[in-house]
Order: C-alpha cells, then structure tokens, then sequence
C-alpha cells in the first residue's frame, strides 16, 4: 500500500529490500544511452556526435530509510519527542559525524538545524519535518502516515570520499579520491548515506517509553560492582559534575572513533569539572571515572584497542540525564512557582 512516495504497506519487506538494494547495480549508463538515442537524432548515425558519448550524473541523490508503525496513532505520540530531542541535543558537530565528517578549525560552511510542522494540503501528507543541513548536503527526519523516515541527501558530493584508482606519477594507484557526481559512483552515494541514516537512528535509540527510561534511572543512581566485584559509586544525574562529564563523553566527534583518556582529560581541562591539581594524577582519575562508567554500562571497550566508545544504553541515560537537569528540572521548578 502506498502512500505518496512511501509504501506504508508491504506483504514481503525481505523482497521489497532486495529490489531497493539492486537499485546501484543497474547498467545507468547502458539504459540511459537508449533513452538518448531516442531523444536526440544525430546519435547512432555516423554522425560527428557518435564518437562523444553523454556523461550521465546524480544532480541530486535521495537515500531514506523507512520505520513502519502498526498504527498512526503510536507515530504521533512518539514523533514530538524525537523531534524535540534533535532540536535541542544535536550539535554542529554531531550533524558532521552524521555524515561521516569531523568538524575542524579548517572547516568553511554552515550548519543549520531546523523543525517545522508540514500542514500542505493535496498530495503531501500532513506531519512533522526536521532538517539538519551541512553546505547543500542535509539529513532529515519527518514522519508520512505510519512511516517514520531519515532520509540523505546529497547536492555536493565532493564533500565525501570514494576509494578508486587513479592515475598519480605515471602509475594507476588506489587512493581516496572526492567523490564526483557520475551515475557509475552511485554505490558509494548508499553507502554514505545508508551509514548517515542509521547513525541518526541510532542518537535518536534513546528516546523511548517511559518505564525502561525509569529502570535505568534506577540502575544509573544505585552503586554498582565490576567483574572483581569492587562497588562503584552511582550518579547523580542532577550534579553539574557529571552533566559536564557526560556532554563530554556524548560529543559528536567520538560518534566515529571512541575516545581515550587523554581526549576525556584534554576535554574536561576545559571545564570546571574538579581533575586533581596535579596533572601527573590525572590520567588515573580518569581511569577510574572509566571503570565507574563501564560498570555502569555507560560505556563499553573497543576491542584490541585503548579507545573506549559510549554503549547504546549509555546514550540514551546520560542523554536523558543532562535533558533532566537543563530542560525538564527548570520547567516543573517553573510550574511550581
């Protein structure tokens, strides 16, 4: 069943994928010559034309990825609070990682986050729209009927990369190269942005029902114990302290790599946060905040590595955490005056 340009239906969503997927691998250049030669006369006629074949691009690429609800009503609930969340809790920086980008000193553009309700009459179905732009590239997110959908989508690909050979110093090398607008590339377009969507999935995992978001609170306020059985103290996801500490933790630039102890320490230097005065202590009280977190299950190791990366679960409380303090806290301290 469809539904303007989504399908809010489907009896075989395993076939549906497949169909989508062969989408890269179809011979563009091939069936797009065929429809030339139909359109223009002079080609496929010994003509001065048939020696300088088209050079056929995406001008625009849309890549979305759909979630399908039950019921419409269970849509409407949850889209106000994913739209809320994105507004208030995604950086610049986060939006870049979206993209697979880091942001730099060196970086010259804009990024630019926006949410408006959709009310269009005709064909476009009512609803919400939120949009984060980085240059002419963008990620968004709206909501169609029962579908739920991220969708990439890039003006200017030389913003990305592709891995392809080239030629360099007389010799074909492979080398990550921009990425150029020629339809034969369009398997690098999904990857980027199938990559993109789903990092914006999984930012927006935390936004949940209320009762397991009760259950973490629980576990994140009561002490727990490592794998040798050491107690850990809880936290408190009203102290100014560990709000700084998860900001820090929850940065977009370790969405791609983790962190390690130097960058945590390099990032909380530039807070209040209470480091030791000597800095040779340092590192090992960040170790400890480490072994307090994993015990948590705020944060999990990379494997043969030094770097550690925030766990999905650990996203979504101290997330959760620092919207407790800096936005629901003020707004009920309000209500109550």
């Amino acid at each position: 069943m469809k539904l303007d340009n989504a399908f809010v239906r489907r009896s075989d969503i395993e076939r549906s994928q497949e169909l989508a997927d062969s989408f890269e691998r179809v011979d563009w250049i091939h069936g797009l010559g065929r429809y030339a030669l139909r359109v223009n006369p002079l080609l496929g006629q010994g003509e001065v034309l048939d020696p300088m074949p088209y050079y056929w691009v995406t001008a625009q690429s849309e890549y979305s990825t759909d979630i399908l609800f039950r019921k419409r009503a269970d849509l409407e609930e949850l889209m106000p609070r994913l739209c809320q969340y994105s507004a208030l809790y995604f950086s610049a920086s986060d939006v870049m990682s979206f993209l697979g980008r880091k942001l730099t000193g060196r970086f010259q553009g804009e990024v630019v986050s926006d949410q408006r309700e959709v009310e269009i009459r005709g064909s476009r179905v009512p609803g919400r729209r939120v949009k984060h732009r980085m240059k002419f590239n963008w990620i968004k997110m709206y909501d169609k009927g029962t579908v739920l959908r991220v969708e990439t989508v890039i003006n200017n690909p030389e913003e990305f990369r592709v891995r392809r050979r080239v030629r360099r110093q007389g010799r074909d090398v492979m080398a990550w190269v921009p990425l150029r607008k020629s339809v034969t590339l369009l398997f690098r377009y999904r990857e980027i942005s199938a990559q993109s969507n789903v990092r914006y999935l999984d930012a927006l995992s935390q936004v949940q029902d209320p009762t397991p978001a009760v259950r973490d609170l629980d576990a994140l306020t009561t002490n727990a114990s490592t794998k040798d059985g050491r107690t850990v103290r809880a936290f408190n996801p009203l102290s100014r302290n560990e709000r700084m500490l998860f900001e820090v933790l929850l940065a977009g630039e370790h969405a791609l790599h983790g962190f390690t102890n130097r960058d945590v320490r390099q990032k909380l230097g530039r807070t209040s946060y209470p480091l030791a005065p000597n800095e040779d202590r340092q590192p090992t009280q960040v170790t400890r905040l480490f072994r307090r977190l994993h015990a948590h299950g705020l944060i999990a190791k990379i494997p043969r590595s030094r770097r550690w990366r925030v766990s999905l679960a650990g996203r979504r409380t101290m997330s959760t955490a620092i919207k407790l303090r800096e936005v629901a806290y003020p707004a009920l301290f309000a209500a109550t005056a």
